[in-house]
């Protein structure tokens, strides 16, 4: 998973780092030429509707989600691992209803032959494809993710579920900062 964790890294920053040099020459024709590339904007936003869901699967495997730990680490275990498997759960669900809602979108798209509403007229099956790849990069670990916790709670491996789903101890995170720090210096 840490290699499809950084393949999604990777593509989400050659592509935000594609986009920035794309606005940046915008931008220098604009001010110094008055001339523009007309639908920068258009890029952007594919840019986004295909990073968001490489950046979800990231954030899925890493478990770097924002929690509220206050009262979770107050709870006991087995609410803990009840919790976490919902978590999971939840997510694959949603991962899921964001695939298939892309899906419709794509089908629909291709029925009905839709172009952008901008200068280029792009057509829209072909962003709304890799959009759709997207999603499937994302669906994929969080549906993985979720048959492993639901197997481990099938089993009853509460230990399992806390150490794979749980969140980082305030000291393991502490000691994670400091090792980062130490590798960075």
């Amino acid at each position: 998973m840490k290699t499809y964790m950084r393949l999604c890294a990777v593509v989400f920053g050659l592509m935000m780092t594609a986009l920035c040099v794309v606005i940046s020459i915008e931008t220098i024709l604009r001010k110094v030429f008055n001339y523009s590339l007309e639908g920068v904007d258009e890029l952007s936003g594919y840019a986004i509707a295909i990073g968001a869901p490489l950046c979800f699967a990231i954030a899925a495997i890493e478990q770097s989600h924002i929690r509220i730990n206050l009262l979770y680490m107050r709870l006991p275990r087995g609410i803990q691992a009840t919790l976490n498997v919902a978590a999971a759960s939840l997510l694959a669900v949603l991962s899921l209803y964001l695939l298939f809602f892309t899906f419709r979108t794509v089908g629909e798209t291709r029925l009905f032959g839709s172009v952008a509403q901008t200068p280029w007229m792009t057509p829209l099956i072909w962003p709304q494809t890799v959009w759709l790849i997207g999603m499937l990069v994302f669906a994929v670990p969080a549906v993985w993710l979720a048959v492993r916790v639901v197997l481990f709670a099938i089993r009853g491996d509460t230990d399992a579920i806390l150490t794979s789903f749980g969140p980082d101890e305030v000291e393991d995170e502490l000691a994670a900062e400091v090792s980062d720090l130490e590798a960075r210096t």
